[in-house]
């Protein structure tokens, strides 16, 4: 990886676009810090491989859409179906999910994970650490 200086952060080629794919993840280690990037309907996303719940590698868990329980008018469960417009990853510590596209916990919005600023040019992905 080759990194630029500009004001306070390095820009750091992080792979090639092709490495990514669709619901697809990359893992970096930069430094002493580690990234998870992600893919979600053409769209890259950087975060800090750290859940804010108990710091958890939280980037390396499950990608998994949003799960919806099916109940009736008498609030009587009839099993699970999933909204696949909304893809979660799921700590795989204690299970915290948060929404890939805003970093959001998905219960709990005002827990986040850190974002880190992303960008995609002429087929190489860019972090800006």
């Amino acid at each position: 990886m080759n990194g630029e200086a500009i004001a306070s952060q390095t820009i750091i080629a992080a792979g090639k676009s092709s490495d990514l794919p669709e619901q697809g993840r990359l893992i970096l280690d930069i430094g002493k810090r580690t990234i998870g990037l992600f893919r979600i309907d053409g769209d890259v996303f950087a975060y800090d491989n750290v859940c804010p719940h108990q710091g958890g590698p939280v980037c390396q868990g499950r990608i998994m859409p949003k799960v919806l329980e099916n109940i009736d008018e008498n609030h009587k469960a009839h099993g699970m179906r999933y909204d696949r417009n909304e893809m979660h990853i799921v700590c795989p510590w204690h299970g915290a999910e948060f929404i890939i596209k805003t970093g959001r916990h998905a219960t709990i919005p005002e827990m986040s994970l850190a974002p880190i600023e992303v960008e995609e040019t002429e087929g190489t992905i860019y972090v800006y650490v």
